[in-house]
């Protein structure tokens, strides 16, 4: 078997035996990510519920324009 279809079947061994969200939380436990989330937080400002409600709410209605 090349790696291609090693992948394929170990993905649909897992769907079959986890189903489709057990397979997609076990497969997210390998995502390593990427970034410092240490630092990125720090940089952030400190806002508000109500500043961060409105910002949710501006960017829905955006969407739906």
């Amino acid at each position: 078997m090349n790696p291609i279809e090693v992948r394929r079947r170990g993905i649909e061994a897992l769907r079959r035996e986890l189903g489709p969200a057990g397979m997609v939380r076990f497969l997210q436990q390998f995502e390593t990510g990427d970034g410092d989330y240490t630092r990125d937080r720090q940089e952030q400002p400190e806002r508000s519920l109500e500043e961060v409600m409105k910002r949710v709410r501006d960017v829905q209605s955006q969407r739906a324009s």
